[in-house]
């Protein structure tokens, strides 16, 4: 575990919902990573707190998927497989390229006007080499989308698929050579929703998701070779 897995204290949450935030966010961003064991006093002294936030925090995660608790072993940082993927990026496939169809129709020049600006903010947290920082204006850009569709059942549908994509997403930004590919992508969709050419946005936007799937895998099937099945 890494050393800098810490509680940010927020005086307007309880300790509970602090230190579920902490451990999702760390896996999330692969600071805890898939396979990892969550033993509940090693985690306790980690953090300064209780037993009894860790094992809330855990089984919440659990209900979200992020974590899966193993006979004999206890609780794990739910592995990336290549099944959970492809679920998850079949489905986000179809909502992104209805979201931005939606958004050619919909788009308010307010909106339209951000999203370019999301797009410029994209391409300049690229350069910062933080995949953090690209992730949030990644997820940003695609949230202007989601919103521009003005469809609430859409948005909540996305909004349940996100903490796994956010999971993927990450693991694609780590891989700094798909930054150009995506930031051209941005931009294509951008044009796309400004000039209403609904085939071109879907289109594009399904790509986008292609490309993050063939990206994940190949890094999934390269660490399964390293790390053959226990």
């Amino acid at each position: 575990m890494q050393d800098n897995l810490q509680v940010k204290m927020d005086e307007f949450l309880p300790l509970r919902d602090v230190v579920f935030n902490t451990l999702r966010q760390a896996i999330l961003t692969g600071e805890l990573k898939p396979g990892e064991r969550l033993m509940e006093i090693h985690l306790a002294n980690r953090l300064g707190v209780s037993r009894t936030p860790i094992r809330e925090a855990i089984r919440k995660l659990e209900l979200e998927g992020l974590v899966t608790m193993i006979p004999r072993r206890g609780a794990e940082v739910a592995q990336i497989t290549e099944k959970s993927l492809k679920d998850v990026l079949e489905v986000r496939r179809a909502l992104d390229a209805l979201s931005v169809e939606l958004a050619c129709d919909r788009i308010t020049p307010e909106e339209l006007d951000a999203l370019g600006e999301a797009c410029d903010a994209f391409e300049a947290a690229t350069r910062t080499h933080d995949a953090k920082k690209i992730a949030q204006a990644d997820v940003a850009l695609h949230d202007i989308i989601v919103r521009a569709t003005s469809n609430t059942r859409l948005i909540q549908l996305v909004n349940n698929l996100s903490e796994q994509m956010y999971r993927y997403r990450f693991e694609y930004i780590k891989d700094e050579s798909t930054h150009k590919c995506l930031v051209e992508e941005h931009r294509i969709i951008f044009e796309s929703i400004r000039h209403k050419d609904k085939k071109t946005a879907a289109k594009t936007a399904q790509l986008h998701i292609d490309n993050q799937e063939k990206s994940i895998m190949k890094q999934l099937r390269a660490d399964s070779g390293k790390h053959p099945a226990r």
